[in-house]
Order: C-alpha cells, then structure tokens, then sequence
C-alpha cells in the first residue's frame, strides 16, 4: 500500500510540475514582452530592462525544473536559483515602485498645500 501511495504522489507532482514549467514560460514571456514595451521609451527602460531580465529567470527556472523531471545532477538546485532570482528582481520593482508612489503623494500634498496645483484641479 505505501508503495502504491509513493508512485501517485510521483505522478501527480510530475504533473503539477509539469503545470508549472508551462505557466512559469508564459509568464516569463510577458514580462519579457511587456518589459520591451516599456523600453521603447527612455524613461520607461529603467522599469522594463528588470522585467526584460526577471521574465528570463523565470523561463530559465521552467527549463532546469524540466531538466529536473528528466534527472539530470543539479537542476533543481538551479532552478529554485533562478526562481528566486525572479522573485527578487520583482520584490525590487515592487519596493521601488512603493517609494515612489509615496513620493508622488506627499509631492502632490506639498504642491496642493502650497496652493500651486489648485488652478489644474
């Protein structure tokens, strides 16, 4: 019995996986695609040059989590290193993203107090 257990465990995380390898390739895909976007403007390339490398990782981690399944020494170590790299990169953006959000508000505060934005508002 525990073997049968064992060999359906395998099976569903081989196919959960699997799953995974196509989603996180497609993912990958947007962000490399959105992060072009975003590099068709000067300004717009200091967001998407991370997004350009974060979807690599991304498909990078899905092609070693393949390498993986297949047994090769190492994938999986490599893998969740790229993933995490990915994940990294976006926890960056997402910081950067914040504080300059926060930055606009008091900005924006500070320029309403002063009495300089109420001739757009």
């Amino acid at each position: 019995m525990p073997e049968e257990r064992s060999e359906t465990a395998s099976a569903d995380m081989h196919g959960v996986v699997t799953k995974m390898i196509r989603d996180m390739k497609i993912v990958g895909l947007f962000y490399i695609v959105i992060g072009a976007f975003n590099c068709l403007t000067i300004i717009g390339a200091i967001v998407g040059i991370p997004y350009i490398f974060a979807g690599l990782r991304l498909r990078e981690s899905g092609e070693s989590y393949l390498d993986w399944l297949n047994s090769e020494p190492g994938a999986l170590f490599r893998a969740l290193q790229k993933q995490q790299q990915h994940f990294f990169i976006m926890m960056v953006m997402m910081v950067i993203g914040l504080i300059f959000t926060v930055l606009m508000i008091a900005l924006m505060g500070v320029l309403i107090t002063a009495g300089i934005l109420t001739e757009f508002t």
